[in-house]
């Protein structure tokens, strides 16, 4: 027997407009969607209904189990911990990133070590129907460390991976081509001093002349072979855009300079920015501005990074900053996002596609210096995945 819901008197936010409407589900899926009032189903009163979040780019799990430095937590509580503070959000698909590979330091640190542990709790818990969002397994692999390619070995056959990225934080480049922000990150962190810096550094940029180019070739061919989505981080050059082209790369994550950005959109990446970037206007490694990206029409999709309720943030914020319609907002953090890893049964609400929704409530604030339009700022009332309410 067939299973239905309505939805009615939402401002539904469509691939093409907002309409006030309803929304009918049945057996998980959209079935219809009708204008006009309504007095049947719940009624929404006016609330805005987007499609769920896609989220490809989430550090929080690594958060939720190391919540304190030298603390540990109970990995599978972190796994749900993570999955209901996404889902909170607005998050009904979500890729855990988990860091494989040696950190910038040189040091093999708890994160990477602890990658093969994180994804099989967050697997143990999605295969048990524990979990509000669907999940799945973003390998993040530092690519200059020298136990790299050993340690994806452990998510070649791993069936839950979906994206695989490659980076390389090494100082001089990338990410942190002005080698004075990682200066001033690793003395604020105790890790060195202004006399032994440069003693510091001299090892990590030995470590990627040897096995960044190495290993970024080997683990392409790898995800390949398996069909994984392939994404690069921080592309600062053309000629880093060119060789992630050769290499398959279907996603470029945060690249760090215009001409990078206009490289990823000539060869038809995705690019794909940090939400609190906006939010915060302008990114905290002094690379190029999100905002900036998207004023060029650079900017495809939007990730939560750090900051799990960012997205539908920024994306309101740009609303009522006249600077992006909601329509194209979803796009940024929904439908953009299922596209580019080959997920088309979601990330729009249109007939035939997953009922994955969010109910959003827009909470007006008044006008201030920065944003002379007032803000928008989004309150998530309801989160429903195949039409079944999680949060």
């Amino acid at each position: 027997m067939s299973q239905e819901a309505v939805f009615s008197n939402a401002r539904i936010v469509g691939p093409e407009e907002v309409e006030d409407g309803s929304v009918l589900i049945r057996d998980g899926l959209i079935a219809d969607i009708s204008y006009g009032p309504s007095a049947v189903g719940e009624d929404l009163g006016g609330d805005y209904l987007l499609p769920g979040l896609v989220e490809l780019h989430t550090d929080h799990l690594e958060y939720h189990f190391i919540p304190r430095p030298g603390v540990q937590w109970d990995p599978l509580p972190a796994v749900l911990a993570c999955d209901a503070q996404l889902a909170a959000a607005g998050a009904t698909t979500v890729l855990d990133a988990v860091r494989i590979g040696s950190g910038s330091t040189g040091k093999r640190d708890v994160y990477s070590g602890s990658a093969r542990l994180l994804a099989d709790s967050v697997e143990l818990a999605a295969d048990a129907g524990l979990l509000r969002a669907d999940h799945g397994i973003h390998v993040r692999c530092e690519v200059s460390s020298e136990d790299c390619l050993d340690a994806f070995g452990q998510f070649t056959d791993d069936r839950h991976v979906q994206l695989v990225s490659l980076m390389d934080h090494t100082p001089g480049q990338r990410q942190y081509a002005d080698i004075e922000y990682f200066k001033r990150f690793h003395i604020g962190k105790g890790n060195v001093t202004e006399s032994t810096f440069d003693a510091f550094v001299a090892p990590l940029i030995e470590r990627s002349a040897r096995y960044s180019d190495v290993h970024r070739r080997a683990i392409a061919g790898l995800a390949s072979q398996r069909g994984i989505t392939l994404a690069t981080h921080d592309d600062a050059t053309e000629d880093h855009v060119a060789e992630s082209v050769a290499l398959g790369v279907r996603i470029s994550e945060f690249p760090t300079s215009v001409l990078a950005a206009e490289a990823a959109e000539k060869h038809g990446q995705h690019i794909v920015m940090g939400a609190p970037n906006i939010v915060r206007g302008g990114s905290q490694s002094g690379n190029v501005a999100a905002a900036d990206l998207l004023a060029l029409g650079l900017l495809h999709i939007l990730s939560s990074d750090y900051v799990p309720s960012s997205p539908l943030q920024a994306t309101f914020q740009l609303a009522a900053d006249g600077a992006l319609g909601l329509v194209d907002g979803a796009r940024l953090i929904s439908g953009n996002p299922a596209q580019a890893v080959g997920l088309e049964d979601r990330g729009q609400i249109a007939v035939g596609k997953r009922a994955d929704l969010v109910r959003v409530e827009a909470y007006d604030l008044p006008a201030t210096e920065r944003h002379p339009q007032g803000r928008r700022v989004p309150v998530v009332r309801g989160v429903y995945r195949r039409g079944a309410r999680v949060s």
